[in-house]
């Protein structure tokens, strides 16, 4: 695309550099001719004496550069929107291989690409433009939106429900079983039958190595936009609401709900039967016991407000020092009181 093209994408404006042909998007160490590149600070002023990059993208506020470049709001989404665009590709299906296994009364769009050793259950639904990689296990009455991505060795069990533009990484498992399980009195467990779904809404993305378990009645729900990272635990019933961020590690138990715009930090563990209000920040490797309100920011163990976390642990360096001192001013107490008592006798 022209440089023109980009800039009018990204409803940037352009300086210099009119006609320039980009073809991608790279960082400013390694762009050459072609390539554009952005800058996020004054801190990349030296990368950017010595880049190669045709084109730069950088913020209103950047000082003059004497060389082509694109100035927006935030050149972090301009650049991503920019890569979007540039690599985009024609979607071609190559159809069904002949090594897939197809069940009965399944309903498949003819513009798929169904890769070696999928395995597809009954009554399955699947739209257009999916990609289904080598290996993957799709479950009895399935339903997958259009354009959605599976990538190899992605298990979605009986039941669930894809939405569209949904990608899933290798190594996700979404509707296995929940964890629970009765006990008797002796203390043996009879596992608690989940004949529930797994409902993921359209423009989620989950990273590998995802668990997303089915309810043990109604849906484990995942609303629109959400984006999971790698390692992440999503229990039975848990519902995590539109645009949320989940960092790698988190864990969510058993029917915790969680609002729009949540951002779990790496390791958070969420207790179940919560409620966690939209817009929360939960720091990373927090615990939270306990349901909490709109806009929060928390962290700690158990979590807590995090400025109050931040001045907590301030402290926790001190905490021998100030033990120390609190000895000295008990026993000095206790010798005037000794002196005191003397006295009075």
């Amino acid at each position: 695309m022209k440089a023109s093209e980009l800039a009018e994408l990204v409803g940037g404006e352009l300086l210099g550099g009119t006609d320039l042909e980009i073809f991608a998007l790279a960082d400013l160490d390694t762009a050459g001719i072609g390539q554009i590149a952005f800058a996020t600070d004054k801190g990349s002023l030296p990368q950017l004496e010595k880049t190669g990059a045709s084109l730069i993208l950088v913020s209103k506020k950047f000082p003059e550069l004497h060389r082509p470049v694109i100035r927006v709001d935030d050149p972090v989404w301009a650049a991503t929107v920019i890569q979007h665009r540039l690599e985009a590709r024609e979607f071609l299906g190559t159809g069904i291989h002949p090594s897939a296994v197809i069940g009965n009364n399944c309903s498949i769009h003819q513009e798929v690409s169904i890769a070696p050793l999928v395995c597809v259950g009954e009554r399955v639904r699947i739209g257009r433009r999916v990609k289904i990689g080598a290996g993957c296990v799709i479950g009895d009455d399935v339903v997958i939106g259009d354009d959605t991505l599976l990538h190899p060795n992605v298990s979605v069990l009986d039941r669930s429900l894809l939405g569209a533009r949904v990608i899933v990484h290798s190594g996700t498992v979404i509707g296995s079983d929940g964890f629970g399980y009765a006990h008797d009195r002796q203390g043996r467990h009879l596992k608690r039958l989940h004949v529930g779904h797994v409902q993921i809404d359209d423009d989620v993305e989950l990273g590998a190595n995802v668990c997303v378990d089915r309810a043990t009645f109604g849906r484990t729900w995942i609303k629109r936009g959400t984006k999971i990272d790698n390692l992440v635990q999503v229990a039975h019933n848990v519902e995590i609401g539109e645009d949320s961020i989940l960092v790698s590690q988190a864990g969510i138990a058993g029917s915790t709900v969680l609002g729009t715009g949540v951002i779990l930090g790496g390791k958070a563990a969420i207790n179940g039967h919560l409620k966690i209000g939209n817009r929360v920040t939960v720091a990373g490797k927090a615990g939270v016991t306990a349901s909490v309100g709109d806009g929060e920011v928390v962290a700690g163990f158990p979590a807590i407000p995090h400025k109050q976390w931040l001045r907590a642990v301030t402290l926790f360096p001190r905490l021998p020092e100030l033990f120390k001192e609190l000895r000295e001013l008990r026993k000095q107490l206790a010798e005037k009181l000794q002196e005191t008592s003397n006295l009075n006798e």
